[in-house]
C-alpha cells in the first residue's frame, strides 16, 4: 500500500500561532485539531486552522522536512505560509 505523508502548518489566525506536524491522514489530522481530542499545545492555544502543507511519498521525507521547518524562525515559516496562501485562508480538505 502507498501513502502519501504531508507536512503541515495550522495557524491560530492570521500571524498567529503555529503549529508544525506530520500525519499520513491529513484530513483526519486537521479535523483532530478542529475538535481539541489531542490535550495539548494546539487546543491549549486554539490553533486549528490548516493554512499550509505539502506532500511526500516517503514518511523518512516528510518527517525530516518537518524537524527542518520546526526549526525555521517564524519570518521563514510566515514566507512558507504567505508564498502560496497570502491571505492565511483556511485550506479546506475534499
Amino acid at each position: 500500500m502507498t501513502y502519501i505523508y504531508y507536512v503541515y502548518i495550522m495557524a491560530s489566525r492570521q500571524n498567529g500561532t503555529l503549529y508544525v506536524g506530520v500525519t499520513n491522514q491529513l484530513e483526519r489530522r486537521v479535523s483532530e485539531h478542529k475538535l481539541g481530542y489531542n490535550k495539548g499545545f494546539t487546543s491549549q492555544y486554539n490553533v486549528n486552522r490548516l493554512v499550509y502543507y505539502e506532500t511526500s511519498d516517503s514518511i523518512e521525507a516528510a518527517i525530516m522536512r518537518e524537524k527542518q521547518i520546526k526549526k525555521w524562525k517564524r519570518a521563514w515559516k510566515v514566507k512558507l505560509i504567505e508564498k502560496t496562501n497570502p491571505e492565511w485562508l483556511e485550506i479546506v480538505l475534499r
